[in-house]
């Protein structure tokens, strides 16, 4: 098999050029007590109202991630249309409970997914991204040279406890604590039930993005154990900066989860976090990849492997390049 015509069939990489285009996405779109369905002129949501059925247009096309509330039901034609626009729908529960289900276009690329199963698979590549990540929360530079993942645990923790203490200070909470009690979800304080809810939002446009790029949600670094671990891995980089406060700045609101889900939309929008997140996600898994990625023009989606030549040519008949000898039968 690896003659001269295959070596000359060799394929580059697969670059981000042929990925969708979720960084140019809207974020989020929470829907609750809709049915979703298509007709001739795209997908909408529908809610009977006195005045008979009212519809409301949805930016398929455009649009990262659905939220899906209590009550909502879809059809089978509007989710294929999801799917041919790769937008990720998330089904959130009552209470914050939350299934994830993602829908992938099947013409996408395995580029990152194989690149995350590489550094995940070694132990000291896993390391090494775990220690990227906490880097990437406390800045650069922040964090002496022979630090590890234990102490980078317990200087997360503490810097976690120190910002609930200032924010609580900043709005007059006398005490804070977080606490996520899904059993008793309506007993919890306004600023529990705020970060809860932005943090639910949150994965939802992480596990969007993660999809996007092709990455298992399931193989984290730092987390484990669950089909959202890498979601987790990700969300994590931005809590401190975008949910954690929110949500303190709804100490005194009525509608807690309602607004922290609101105001997140437009501070996704306001920080553009989509395309944010497609690149510390990038840089996270392989960052001296990046850069070439970014900088080609074009790949080819599906190829073949081969453990001499790496990748070759999918879509061409290989009996050519055989002489009849090298025929096994």
């Amino acid at each position: 098999m690896a003659g001269p015509a295959n070596a000359k069939r060799r394929l580059g990489q697969p670059t981000l050029a042929m990925l969708p285009r979720i960084a140019d996405s809207l974020s989020f779109l929470y829907m609750e007590s809709v049915r979703i369905v298509q007709d001739d002129t795209g997908v909408c949501a529908q809610v009977e109202s006195p005045r008979g059925i009212e519809r409301v247009y949805l930016p398929t096309a455009s649009l990262a991630c659905g939220l899906l509330g209590p009550g909502t039901s879809i059809t089978q034609p509007a989710l294929a249309t999801f799917a041919r626009h790769g937008t990720s729908l998330v089904c959130v529960g009552a209470g914050g409970v939350r299934s994830y289900a993602g829908i992938l276009p099947a013409q996408l690329t395995t580029d990152w997914l194989e690149r995350q199963v590489r550094a995940w698979a070694n132990d000291d590549e896993r390391l090494r991204v775990a220690i990227r990540m906490y880097e990437h929360r406390f800045g650069a530079g922040s964090l002496p040279s022979a630090v590890n993942l234990e102490q980078l645990r317990g200087l997360e923790g503490q810097r976690i406890k120190a910002l609930y203490r200032m924010l609580a200070t900043k709005y007059g909470i006398t005490r804070f604590r977080r606490n996520y009690d899904p059993a008793a979800w309506d007993a919890q304080d306004p600023v529990n039930l705020a970060l809860s809810a932005a943090n639910a939002a949150l994965y939802g446009v992480v596990h969007a993005a993660t999809l996007a790029l092709g990455c298992s949600p399931a193989l984290g670094f730092v987390h484990a154990g669950t089909q959202m671990a890498f979601v987790y891995d990700i969300a994590d980089l931005y809590k401190a900066k975008v949910t954690i406060p929110l949500a303190f700045s709804l100490a005194a609101s009525a509608q807690p989860e309602r607004e922290a889900r609101t105001r997140l939309r437009e501070e996704f929008r306001l920080i553009k976090l989509m395309p944010t997140i497609v690149s510390d996600l990038q840089k996270m898994i392989a960052p001296d990849a990046v850069e070439a990625a970014s900088t080609a023009r074009t790949a080819d989606i599906v190829h073949l492997w081969d453990p001499d030549l790496g990748s070759l040519l999918a879509g061409v008949n290989y009996g050519d390049d055989l002489a009849s000898g090298d025929i096994p039968w």
